[in-house]
C-alpha cells in the first residue's frame, strides 16, 4: 500500500465538459459500463458525474437532452496526486464510502483511482499468478470498472 497511486490509476479516461448533456452521460454509462465520468474544462477537473448523480435526477429520460452536466455534477471532490500512496486512496474510500477519486497534477486531470483498482492491487499482491481470474485481471479493465 506504499506504492504511488500512479502505478494503479486509470489513465485512458472518458471525460465530459460542463456543457455536455445528461443524455450523453446516460449513453456513456450504458455503453461503456462505467459509473464515474470526470468533468473537465480545458483539462482542469471541475467535477464528477456518477450513476448516483443520475439517480437523483427528478426528470424523465425524455428531458435528459436538455439538462447540462454542470447542473448535476458533484463539485466538491476528494483528489489525489500521482505520488500519493495507494493506502491513502484506500483510507479515503473507507472513510467516505465513495468509489472513485480523480488524480490531478498541477490542477490537470491525469487519472482516476477506483475501489476496483485497490481490490485488484491487493488481489495481485496475494495471488501473483491467479488461475481463475487471470483473464479478468489482464484484459482491458480500465474501460469496464470505474
Amino acid at each position: 500500500m506504499n506504492e504511488s497511486v500512479e502505478t494503479i490509476m486509470i489513465t485512458d479516461l472518458i471525460t465530459l465538459g460542463p456543457e455536455s448533456t445528461v443524455e450523453e452521460v446516460s449513453d456513456i454509462f450504458k455503453s461503456k459500463n462505467i459509473h464515474h465520468i470526470p468533468v473537465i474544462d480545458k483539462g482542469i477537473l471541475i467535477g464528477m458525474v456518477t450513476t448516483f448523480d443520475m439517480w437523483k435526477i427528478k426528470s424523465t429520460t425524455d428531458e435528459y437532452s436538455k439538462i447540462l452536466v454542470k447542473t448535476i455534477m458533484t463539485k466538491k471532490l476528494a483528489k489525489l496526486e500521482p505520488d500519493d500512496k495507494i493506502g491513502t486512496a484506500a483510507e479515503l474510500f473507507l472513510v467516505n464510502r465513495f468509489h472513485a477519486i480523480p488524480v490531478v497534477k498541477d490542477g490537470l486531470l491525469v487519472g482516476l483511482v477506483t475501489t476496483f483498482d485497490i481490490l485488484r492491487y491487493g488481489f495481485r499482491k496475494e495471488y501473483p499468478d491467479p488461475i481463475l481470474f487471470k483473464d479478468v485481471l489482464d484484459k482491458g479493465l480500465d474501460a469496464v470498472h470505474h
